[in-house]
């Protein structure tokens, strides 16, 4: 039976920020579907880890981008439509015990602009590097 790693997020009008908190990961693998599926799967310490989850909204899969660090997983998720989402997940009431917001990467839509909306900039995609590309 697998487990499922901490995993922190945050948004911006055209993009998801997804962390997931797992050190040293070994065998990251990683789906996204168009719908706004995302499957995360790794193993440390030969523990397997796991998330499955729906996304609020449709995503654009071409244009994301993940980094695979030793202090974690970094996801960069294009979202389809520029717009605010209501929340993360699609299904509606309390989100699982794993999730959290991470408020480091945190922008109100009403202050998007004054901190800078910056596209995937936002995201230091070449510090602590184990392996970097875009989510095909």
């Amino acid at each position: 039976m697998s487990r499922h790693p901490y995993v922190k997020w945050a948004q911006r009008s055209d993009k998801i920020f997804i962390t997931v908190d797992l050190l040293d990961a070994k065998d990251v693998k990683l789906k996204l579907e168009p719908d706004g599926r995302f499957i995360f799967s790794a193993t440390k310490d030969s523990i397997p880890y796991e998330v499955d989850i729906e996304l609020f909204d449709k995503i654009n899969v071409e244009e994301s981008k993940y980094n695979v660090g030793a202090r974690g997983i970094v996801y960069a998720i294009k979202k389809a439509e520029k717009k605010w989402w209501d929340r993360l997940l699609k299904q509606e009431g309390k989100p699982p015990v794993f999730l959290r917001v991470d408020w480091d990467k945190w922008v109100d839509e009403e202050d998007e602009n004054e901190k800078g909306g910056r596209g995937f900039d936002d995201v230091d995609f070449s510090s602590d590097p184990v392996e970097s590309r875009p989510c095909l």
